[in-house]
C-alpha cells in the first residue's frame, strides 16, 4: 500500500480529532490541533493511503494517521503521533516516523524527542526500531499511574 505524505490543513482536523479520540484517553482538542497550525516551528503531518483508480489518478482517501512534530533550533520534539484502528499494523506509524526524523535530519536537528506511555508496548517497539534510546522517566505524566518515557534519537 503507498502512503502520501502531506502537511496537515483546517480541513483534515475532523479527521485527526477522529484518530486522537480512537487513540488516546485524553484527546488532545480541536483548538490544541488548531493552535498547532499556526505555529512556525510546528508541523502536522496527515498519513493518507493512495490508491489508483481505473484512469491511474490518485483517490487519496481518509487520513489513517498523523504526527505533530516541534522543530526548535537543533532538536526535533515528537509530541503526538497516532494511526487510526482500522489502519495499525501496515506501516503507516514507521512512514510518518521516518518522514520526522528525514526532515529533522535535512534541518540540521541533532536530536529527536519523544514522550511515550510506558504501558504502550507497541509504539517503544516501532521506536526501537529507529534506534531511540530510553532516557528518562517521568513519573505520572499521563495521570496517576500513567508513567512516560522519554525517549531520544540521537542524529549526529
Amino acid at each position: 500500500m503507498a502512503i502520501h505524505i502531506r502537511d496537515a490543513t483546517d480541513r483534515d482536523l475532523p479527521g485527526i480529532i477522529e484518530i486522537e479520540r480512537l487513540a488516546f484517553p485524553a484527546p488532545w482538542t480541536m483548538a490544541s490541533f488548531q493552535r498547532e497550525l499556526t505555529l512556525p516551528f510546528s508541523r502536522i503531518m496527515v498519513a493518507i493511503p493512495a490508491a489508483s483508480d481505473e484512469h491511474g489518478r490518485d483517490d487519496n482517501g481518509k487520513i489513517a494517521g498523523f504526527l505533530c512534530r516541534w522543530l526548535i533550533a537543533d532538536e526535533c520534539h515528537v509530541l503526538n503521533i497516532a494511526v487510526h484502528p482500522e489502519s495499525r499494523r501496515l506501516g503507516i506509524g514507521t512512514v510518518l516516523l521516518t518522514e520526522a526524523i528525514a526532515e529533522a535530519r535535512s534541518m540540521g536537528a541533532s536530536v529527536v524527542t519523544l514522550e511515550v506511555r510506558r504501558s504502550n508496548l507497541p509504539a517503544r517497539q516501532l521506536y526501537r526500531k529507529f534506534d531511540f534510546e530510553e532516557r528518562r522517566l517521568r513519573r505520572h505524566y499521563y495521570g496517576p499511574g500513567e508513567d512516560a518515557i522519554i525517549m531520544e534519537l540521537q542524529l549526529s
